[in-house]
């Protein structure tokens, strides 16, 4: 029997333009099954802008490994790749405003909670966020909003049905049929 479904899922892959969008679907789907959906939106945006980064600057190859993990109370989602160059951070506000790149990692800084880059051996590094997970759902049920009335004690009531004898001989007349609950 399994008690705790696993909490971690990793996807290795070529970062290319159409592997991206299969990795944001693996990934919503992922946090779907996790029941995790508000974190959906924000973490398909975040691996996004990793993955484009590998695309466009890891060398010497495209490939990478995206891993998510669902820890105590937060969500961890890293990118692994084979360049060991740590990604610059530029100004955001030195971006121009019709500029197609340079936007990526204050875009993830913005959305996750925190967010790093750590060496990973000799020849990588691994890029990652976080998202803060939501509490869990209780199961005590919610307080039901409609009036209620106060419960009175009623004296039991005792139904009693009387038969007359047969008016043939042949077949006895029934009494109409009662509710044998109170009230």
């Amino acid at each position: 029997m399994i008690s705790h479904p696993s909490r971690h899922c990793t996807v290795e892959l070529q970062a290319l333009p159409s592997r991206i969008g299969q990795v944001r679907r693996i990934v919503s789907a992922q946090l779907r099954y996790w029941h995790l959906d508000p974190l959906i939106d924000r973490a398909a945006l975040g691996v996004t802008e990793l993955l484009t980064n590998v695309h466009r600057h890891a060398q010497p190859d495209k490939t990478c490994i995206v891993e998510i993990e669902l820890l105590l109370d937060h969500l961890m989602v890293s990118v692994h790749d084979h360049d060991p160059r740590l990604p610059v951070v530029g100004d955001i506000d030195e971006v121009a405003p019709t500029a197609t790149c340079g936007r990526g990692l204050a875009m993830v800084a913005a959305v996750s909670e925190s967010w790093g880059v750590r060496p990973d051996g000799d020849s990588g590094k691994v890029v990652w966020f976080t998202l803060t997970a939501p509490k869990p759902a209780t199961a005590t049920p919610t307080p039901d909003r409609s009036p209620r009335r106060p419960a009175v004690e009623k004296p039991a009531h005792r139904f009693v049905t009387e038969v007359e004898h047969p008016v043939d001989g042949h077949r006895p007349q029934h009494a109409p049929a009662r509710s044998a609950v109170a009230g």
